[in-house]
Formats: C-alpha cells, sequence, structure tokens
C-alpha cells in the first residue's frame, strides 16, 4: 500500500489511509516474495552464495525464522544481515516520542497508550524510514542484561519523584528500542552464558522482563546472531536452549573459485583513483594474489579452524598496488606495472591475518608468507606454461632446457625492487630463451602481461627446483641451481 508519509502525521489520518499493521517477519517476507516474482536480485554485492548461502537464508526469511550464520571469519555474515534492511519497508509508522518505536495501531508502551488515550485520533505520529531499522551489538564479556533488555533508572525516578515499583523509571535496554527493527548480535558464543539465558523469552515468546516487573512487552524483532565454529571451543559456547529456540543455522563458507575471489577484492579494496590509474595490474596478478589465499587455506602451516579472511586478498591488493605505486613515485614515473617483485610487498598484509600452528611459528610468519606466494606460483604455473614434472627421464628433453643452459652458461642476472621501467623490461629483455617461452606458450599476451609472465617463468622454474634465487637488500638474483656451489670452489 503506497502512502503519503508527508501527510499522514495524525492516528486518525494513518486509520483514514488504511494502513493495517505487519510485524517486521511478515514484512520482510511479502518483500522477500515481491522480489523473487520480480526476478530482482535479493543479497547485491555479495560474491559466491548464489547458490548456497542465499537460498538458505531466503528460505529462513519466507519461514519466519531468527537467523544464526555461522562461519569462519571474513564470511560475509554481518554483510548479509546488514543487506536484510533492503527488504524492510520504506517507512513504518511510529508514536511520536516513543522510545522502543510503538505500533500506532497496537500501542504497547506506557507512553504510547497514555498519549493516545489523551489525544485519540489527534496523536501525533512520525515515519521511520528502513535504514534506522537496524540495530547491531557485538557480543563481549561485559555485555549486561541492562545492555540489552533494560534496568531501573534511580536518575529518572529521582527527577520525576516516582516510586522504585513505578515502570515508568524502567530504562529500556538494546533490544526493546530496537523494537520492530533488525537486531544483530555479532560473535554470539562471546556473550557470557547467564546473558544468553535473558534472550530465551524475547526469542520464544517475545516478551521481556525488567528487575521483577509485571512487565509484558510483546517485542516485533527479526533477530540475526553471527558466530565463528572456532568460539564454541576457545572461548565460549552458544547454549542449547538459546540455540533450540533460533529457527535457522546457515554455514557461510569461502570463495570456491579464483573469479569469485577477484570480484570480492576488486569491489571491497579501497584505492585512491590516482593510484589505479598509474598503475596496471594483469590478469595473472589479479589470480596469483587470490592464489595466495587459497593455498593459506590449505596450508600446513596454517590454523584452518581459524580460517584465512577475504580482508587478506583485499588488504594485499591494496598494499600491492602501494608497492608498485611507490616505485614509480621514486623514479619520477607517471605510470607502472605490477611486478612478481612487488609481492614482497603483500607480506605484512599476510602475517597479520593467518593464525599459525606449531610449525608455522618454527617456520615465522614472514617465512610462511613466502612460503604462500611460492606455493601460490606453482599451482598457477601449469596454467600458462607446461608442467613440470617431479620425475623426469634423465636425457629427456624439456621446454626449458634451452633456458636453464643461459644461466648455467652466464652469470645470472638481477632484477632490483626500484628499478625503472625501462632498466626492469631491457633486464628481461636480455634473456632470448625468455622471450621465446613467451612467444611460444603465450602469444596472445599483452606487453604489460608479458613481463610479469617472463617473471612468472623465472619463479615457477625456481619454485620447481630448477633455478635459484637469492634475495639481497634491494632485489633478487636469478642464477642456475649449482651455480652458486660452483663458482664458491
Amino acid at each position: 500500500m503506497k502512502l503519503n508519509y508527508k501527510e499522514i502525521m495524525t492516528l486518525g489520518a494513518l486509520k483514514n489511509a488504511g494502513y493495517q499493521s505487519k510485524n517486521i517477519k511478515d514484512e520482510l517476507r511479502d518483500n522477500l516474495i515481491l522480489k523473487i516474482k520480480n526476478k530482482e536480485q535479493t543479497f547485491m554485492g555479495v560474491w559466491g552464495y548464489e547458490n548456497s548461502v542465499i537460498p538458505e537464508l531466503e528460505r529462513a526469511i519466507l519461514s519466519r525464522h531468527n537467523i544464526n550464520l555461522l562461519g569462519l571469519r571474513g564470511q560475509a555474515k554481518t554483510r548479509l544481515a546488514r543487506l536484510m534492511v533492503n527488504l524492510l519497508d520504506e517507512y513504518i509508522p511510529i508514536v511520536e516520542g516513543s522510545e522502543i518505536n510503538d505500533d500506532p495501531l497496537k500501542p504497547m508502551s506506557r507512553y504510547a497508550m497514555e498519549l493516545i488515550k489523551e489525544k485519540g485520533d489527534k496523536t501525533p505520529i512520525s515515519w521511520l524510514p528502513r535504514e534506522e531499522r537496524f540495530y547491531e551489538k557485538l557480543a563481549t564479556p561485559d555485555v549486561t542484561v541492562a545492555d540489552l533488555i533494560g534496568d531501573v533508572d534511580p536518575i529518572k525516578a529521582a527527577n520525576l519523584k516516582l516510586s522504585y515499583a513505578d515502570d515508568r523509571v524502567i530504562h529500556f535496554g538494546m533490544i526493546p528500542r530496537a523494537n520492530r527493527c533488525i537486531f544483530v548480535i555479532n560473535e554470539l558464543p562471546d556473550l557470557q552464558a547467564r546473558i544468553q539465558v535473558s534472550l530465551f523469552n524475547i526469542l520464544q515468546e517475545g516478551d521481556i522482563q525488567i528487575r521483577g516487573f509485571k512487565l509484558r512487552l510483546p517485542l516485533d524483532l527479526q533477530f540475526v546472531f553471527t558466530a565463528n565454529p572456532e568460539d564454541y571451543t576457545n572461548r565460549g559456547s552458544i547454549v542449547t536452549p538459546l540455540k533450540d529456540r533460533i529457527g535457522s543455522q546457515i554455514l557461510t563458507h569461502y570463495p570456491e573459485d579464483i573469479k569469485t575471489a577477484r570480484k570480492i577484492t576488486e569491489q571491497e579494496a579501497k584505492l585512491d583513483e590516482r593510484q589505479t590509474n598509474a598503475v596496471f595490474v594483469p590478469d595473472v596478478a589479479k589470480d596469483l594474489l587470490e592464489q595466495i589465499s587459497f593455498e593459506a587455506r590449505e596450508s600446513e602451516y596454517v590454523d584452518a579452524k581459524s580460517g584465512v579472511s577475504a580482508r587478506m586478498s583485499i588488504t594485499a591488493f591494496e598494499n600491492l598496488l602501494s608497492t608498485a605505486e611507490r616505485r614509480a613515485l621514486k623514479n619520477g614515473e607517471d605510470s607502472t606495472s605490477i611486478r612478481l617483485n612487488d609481492f614482497m610487498g603483500v607480506i605484512p598484509s599476510i602475517t597479520g591475518k593467518i593464525e599459525l600452528v606449531y610449525e608455522g611459528e618454527q617456520e615465522g610468519a614472514g617465512g610462511v608468507a613466502a612460503i604462500l606466494v611460492e606455493d601460490a606460483i606453482k599451482t598457477l604455473f601449469p596454467m600458462y606454461f607446461p608442467q613440470i614434472d617431479k620425475l623426469e627421464r634423465k636425457d629427456a628433453v624439456g621446454p626449458y632446457d634451452e633456458l636453464i643452459s643461459w644461466f648455467f652458461d652466464g652469470d645470472g642476472f638481477e632484477i632490483l625492487d626500484d628499478a625503472t621501467n625501462k632498466e626492469y623490461q631491457k633486464e628481461l629483455d636480455s634473456v632470448p630463451p625468455l622471450n621465446q617461452l613467451i612467444k611460444e606458450y603465450q602469444p596472445e599476451a599483452s606487453k604489460e602481461d608479458s613481463y610479469f609472465l617472463k617473471e612468472l617463468l623465472l619463479w615457477g622454474l625456481v619454485a620447481h627446483k630448477k633455478l635459484s634465487k637469492h634475495r639481497f637488500t634491494e632485489g633478487y638474483q636469478f642464477k642456475d641451481l649449482y651455480g652458486s656451489f660452483i663458482s664458491g670452489l
């Protein structure tokens, strides 16, 4: 029903317009039905959940359930909850001045009922926009029942000269104030068990109790909880009767392919326009960046139970562009392209976002990050160049023999971190077998992509123990695998 919100400012006008009250779960359900019928996307900007999480979430809304989103960090749990706001009506009427968003046709607070009794159809109403109907609380050990439900306010009692037995001295907590709204509690297991118990009545019967008052407020709320499975054992747990009262528990997950992961990173990365204009990022580099997260989730050095957040790829992408931008600024260049060397600049984005097991601690966070980059290179390498088998016949001719021989016969070469574009390209162009391999296996690669692919070839051969790579203060040196031992004799 379309209403003229600017003209309907009293209870009488609202009744005359034919407005009918609707609880929030029906409101969400009805608007979702319309979107599904119109084939509209319900949760915009969330990628990789189209055939898994989103259908389950839609079923939960259609079933009018309170929802628990269960998954590891960085799986868009809070994002999904916030997007549910788009399924609410544009505006809802409330009794003007009500602390708990009283429905003018179904008032429940003492304030609203007394105001309507006094003014009748002239009771003023205001309109609450959907954007203000979302409340969020991070569950921390110091959260109290008073914070969530409410408590007696001694200052209010003194100012109004009221007895503590008078319900007008109650100060409502966050949940009553979120009446007719979506209320999200993040990291639910972190909430102390006795605080979780205080939610039982709200979830099942929809009412609240404050300090023994005979106060029954049939609250109208859509609860969404988020939780991390690791929390069940490390920091706390969701008490069983509370889990029993949550209608649907939906499991979230990480992107299942690089294409989806790239969409998320490119959407979420906070980049300066000048940065994106100045730095060219080859597609191979974008894939390699995402592959690092995939490797981390499978790595023996990383605690899989803690997960590897999508934020790691996002911040790593930001750092990657900043590394290239800094080099261009130092060299006085207007533009540059991402190099494989630049991936060493993303290590600070990795080390702070992975939880290491004992073996990982032995390697050190920086060491593990370097291993993850190398593993990502090994995984992507066969997608662009012939695969290198672990076991090869002794006299077999391989596609990389000429390149390996070039390094064996020479002194190798160096790529400096801050080399200018011309110096960088000249150094890579000075290796004829590299140029030949690119022409043979990546003939359609653009000039910018071809230089990154040349580096990928070198790093890939190092990862497969065909060449050696040495880090020095200002860059990397590539040599044949045994040259350094021979020259030292």
